[in-house]
């Protein structure tokens, strides 16, 4: 049952919308990877601003209606809007980008989301390190390129992996961003299916791996901060090897770039799913009402049924759409990969990933 939506308060939006945009270029970086540079309308430029990290969601227009999310790999400030896609087997839009997507077509793209990004200032001198893998480089590239630009005094090095040379997306990009700040930016490539410049860069970048490089090319004591992009288990790995080297957590960020075979997090057994949960959304300063009744419900799913435009993509955990504030009552959730511990804390969730465990539940999505 669904109640009419009534007025909440005033707000700033924060969570994303969609809008139609045109492809400006699309560009071949691997035999299976593009980057899509995406035509903003003056009128959206303010909706379309982003910092360095942050992804965009796409769907394509009369599609299946599932939204793919891509980081953009543009430098912050830039006023350039471009994503990379690289072909996953079976991907509607991936299999669609490399092989007919091309200048002029049109895309739906839901307005920049994220936290996977850092706060820059020119007066300071930091260094920073970044583990990637394969597309895991994408944000990777914005926030490189944006700390060199922003930060005279920072010095950032990066390590990342992939299986051969030909697979390495932005090789070229990456390559000149080393000749233009070359004390500055460390560039450190490791293949695992032919040979690197030496054994030790020769290999899949496993914990055992990412040990060996850490002590001999880079002392994490030297690091400000670090920031994680690829799959969950090289996630895990470098987590781990950080911490038992004496990294503190709240200097490590992370984002994965697809779940996979990730366990999903336990639930909280401490309260039952309640058979009957009144659900309040807040969204652009309104107020619905819709109550869920089947425990196998996610929030998202039963806010959609009062809300179409409450924001989602991925539902699975990882990309942060559907973040919102728990203003009362209390959920469980599945996987919350994209939120920080710190959000968490403060009572953000993914409602695509949780199960109310109150009669009540209150949430704001624009918290």
């Amino acid at each position: 049952m669904t109640t009419a939506t009534t007025p909440a308060r005033p707000t700033g939006r924060r969570h994303s919308v969609v809008h139609r945009l045109r492809v400006a270029r699309v560009e071949r970086l691997t035999d299976d990877a593009v980057a899509v540079t995406l035509a903003v309308p003056a009128e959206l430029t303010a909706e379309y601003e982003f910092a360095a990290g942050q992804h965009v969601n796409v769907e394509l227009p009369g599609g299946d209606g599932v939204r793919r999310s891509y980081s953009i790999c543009s430098p912050a400030g830039s006023g350039e809007l471009r994503i990379a896609v690289k072909r996953l087997p079976g991907g509607a839009f991936s299999e669609h980008a490399l092989s007919r997507l091309a200048p002029g077509d049109e895309l739906d793209v839901m307005t920049p989301a994220g936290r996977f990004t850092p706060s820059f200032d020119p007066a300071r001198a930091r260094h920073y390190a970044a583990v990637a893998a394969g597309s895991g480089i994408t944000p990777i590239m914005s926030i490189v390129a944006t700390a060199l630009a922003t930060e005279p005094g920072s010095r950032v090095m990066v390590l990342y992996g992939n299986r051969t040379s030909s697979s390495v997306m932005f090789l070229d990009e990456l390559a000149d961003l080393k000749d233009r700040h070359p004390g500055r930016l460390q560039l450190v490539h490791v293949l695992s299916r032919e040979p690197g410049t030496t054994e030790l860069l020769s290999g899949r970048l496993d914990a055992q791996r990412l040990g060996r490089v850490l002590d001999t090319l880079l002392p994490p004591d030297t690091v400000d901060d670090w920031y994680l992009c690829g799959p969950y288990e090289m996630i895990t790995a470098a987590r781990s090897v950080l911490a038992g080297r004496g990294v503190d957590r709240s200097h490590v960020h992370a984002e994965l770039y697809h779940v996979g075979d990730a366990p999903p997090a336990p639930r909280t057994e401490s309260a039952p799913v309640p058979v009957h949960c009144a659900v309040t959304a807040v969204l652009d300063g309104r107020r619905s009402e819709v109550v869920l009744d089947d425990p196998d419900e996610t929030v998202l799913e039963a806010v959609l049924r009062a809300r179409n435009d409450a924001p989602f993509a991925c539902k699975g955990g990882v990309c942060g759409t559907c973040r919102a504030k728990v203003l009362d009552g209390e959920v469980t959730m599945e996987r919350h990969y994209a939120l920080e511990d710190g959000e968490i804390a403060a009572g953000y969730v993914l409602t695509c990933q949780s199960h109310p465990t109150t009669p009540r539940l209150e949430v704001d999505y624009d918290a």
